[in-house]
């Protein structure tokens, strides 16, 4: 994973990182939202459900989390939730 010089130095000089440490950082969180919205939302309702959560209100707080991605996910109904899940 190549990552922007500036973004680079932009962690080292705020963070106190090494710019490999700042690199390795900047790697990993890009990597998270990369992650496909539905990897995401079988993680987290396999996550919910451990904890006891009902599929209502499990959609319910999928939906809202998605909406705060940096890059958000678009609008999802439940049903389109239900079916990354389930088939």
């Amino acid at each position: 994973m190549r990552t922007s010089s500036d973004l680079v130095a932009h962690v080292t000089a705020t963070t106190g990182l090494t710019p490999a440490e700042a690199a390795r950082v900047i790697g990993d969180v890009v990597a998270y939202y990369a992650t496909p919205v539905e990897e995401v939302v079988r993680r987290r309702h396999a996550e919910l459900k451990v904890h006891g959560a009902r599929n209502p209100e499990i959609f319910e707080r999928i939906a809202a989390e998605l909406e705060h991605r940096v890059v958000a996910a678009p609008r999802l109904s439940e049903r389109q939730l239900r079916r990354m899940i389930y088939g």
